[in-house]
């Protein structure tokens, strides 16, 4: 059981650490991964009201008798789709929007544009929802965060299953993984992140590149917006708030490198269940949340000082 717990809380940081991961492959951060999950998150559990809403007024109208079973349950099954594809529209959104201010602006660095966007998709979050959760969300998206896919049953008749949510992270996980060794944007990437201006060189489409690693990132943080409103059954406005820094500190302790061009998927996932085990493990002591941070923030600072050794050891070889 609480294996299975850990699962489930780390979904969500796996989604954000994963296009986080992206990024900083680029040499990139996004500091807006937190703040874009609240507001898909709040836009998938509106949507799905209003839609709601809709139809209830329409077949009121229509038929004021209840709906038959299978009726309902496509009903539901396609609001949920709409409110999910919404959602995801807006993660691919504010990606885009990333990308575009950090090629096209020509900042000092990726860290003042994903800024603005953080306040500014936090400031919509409150905007759209008044502040306040929206409660309940349909049943198909229930079942991304809440739901367990059973596996087979125990001989005292005890059913054993896996989180839906963990299964959709490894899901992606292994494609992405797919993605980044098999595929031509996968390598340019890297390249990218590991010199920039040799990848120009090389004919590879830079601004194209990263447009694409911060849409993967929105579009990853929209996926875990699905997860923990399912989890939640609710649109929670200040969701994510400091998820940007989990999701960082997950993919540094993975191996990636802040410098970019080094990581790899499979070490940021490790890297998401090393500090889920970690805050379970503080849990279990009931240690202090507060005390919980401090631990967090000092292997943040151990993973980025044994990165910038390895980088020493590489120079003076």
């Amino acid at each position: 059981d609480n294996l299975t717990n850990v699962a489930r809380q780390s979904s969500v940081n796996a989604m954000l650490a994963l296009g986080q991961f992206l990024v900083i492959l680029t040499a990139g951060i996004d500091l807006s991964v937190g703040a874009v999950m609240a507001l898909s998150m709040i836009m998938m559990a509106l949507s799905s009201h209003e839609l709601y809403g809709l139809y209830a007024a329409f077949y009121a109208q229509a038929a004021p008798t209840n709906l038959p079973d299978p009726q309902a349950n496509i009903t539901m099954l396609l609001i949920s789709g709409i409110a999910i594809l919404i959602g995801l529209a807006v993660g691919l959104f504010f990606g885009l929007l990333n990308g575009w201010g950090t090629t096209k602006l020509r900042l000092p660095h990726p860290f003042i544009v994903t800024l603005g966007t953080m306040n500014i998709a936090r400031g919509l979050t409150d905007l759209i929802s008044g502040g306040a959760p929206i409660t309940g969300v349909p049943q198909p998206m229930r079942a991304f965060g809440a739901g367990t896919l059973l596996l087979f049953k125990t001989p005292d008749g005890e059913w054993i299953g896996i989180p839906i949510a963990m299964v959709l992270v490894v899901a992606c996980y292994l494609a992405f993984a797919i993605f980044l060794k098999h595929s031509s944007m996968g390598r340019h990437i890297y390249a990218v992140g590991g010199n920039i201006q040799a990848a120009r060189y090389a004919g590879i489409n830079v601004d194209r590149v990263i447009h694409w690693v911060y849409m993967l990132c929105g579009g990853t943080a929209a996926v875990g917006a699905l997860i923990l409103a399912g989890r939640t059954n609710s649109g929670y406005p200040k969701a994510g708030v400091g998820s940007e820094l989990d999701s960082i500190a997950a993919v540094i302790i993975g191996g990636a490198s802040f410098f970019g061009g080094r990581g790899t998927v499979i070490g940021t996932f490790i890297g998401v269940l090393i500090m889920g085990f970690i805050r379970n493990g503080l849990n279990l002591l009931n240690v202090s949340v507060f005390w919980q941070e401090v631990a967090i923030g000092v292997i943040i600072i151990a993973a980025a000082f044994v990165d910038v050794l390895r980088r020493r050891a590489a120079a003076s070889a």
